[in-house]
């Protein structure tokens, strides 16, 4: 078992997909910061000058009653709240992630298909003499034995 294990873990796949997951959570940092500190402020500005992560709904008053300037100063008082601010930020965060995979696959889609669209080179070839169908590498008919020239790729 354990030996099956080393194969499945040194396996090229397996190192792939550790790099994925190590690039995809820096990524997720990079578009968290964006969404917070570059989008959400300029929105906010542009809908009346709304900070989106201070929007918040209380749902019970804390041991100091309400109301609150923000959704830290919520928490702080030992308020119940829903922080629907916070889950706005996520959802543009998320859509934006999204957004850049759907990109990522469909320009890789994109390679891949150019390399498929490639035609293969042919396995057969005629022979000029008698015509018969014979291998693409071979450098003698096996029907009747002529000569043939090899073909340079």
């Amino acid at each position: 078992m354990l030996k099956e294990f080393k194969e499945f873990a040194l396996k090229g796949n397996m190192v792939d997909m550790a790099i994925g997951i190590i690039i995809g959570a820096a990524f997720g940092s990079v578009i968290k910061s964006l969404v917070s500190d570059v989008i959400m402020p300029p929105t906010g500005l542009l809908l009346g000058k709304v900070d989106f992560s201070d929007l918040f709904i209380i749902l019970k008053n804390g041991t100091m009653p309400g109301p609150y300037a923000t959704a830290g100063a919520a928490s702080e008082a030992g308020a119940v709240a829903i922080r629907y601010g916070v889950f706005i930020n996520q959802v543009v965060s998320f859509l934006i992630v999204v957004f850049s995979v759907f990109m990522l696959v469909k320009g890789m889609n994109r390679l891949r298909r150019k390399d498929e669209m490639k035609p293969a080179p042919p396995q057969t070839k005629e022979c000029p003499y008698c015509l018969s169908t014979i291998p693409a590498m071979a450098l003698r008919c096996p029907q009747c034995t002529s000569g043939l020239t090899a073909k340079k790729e």
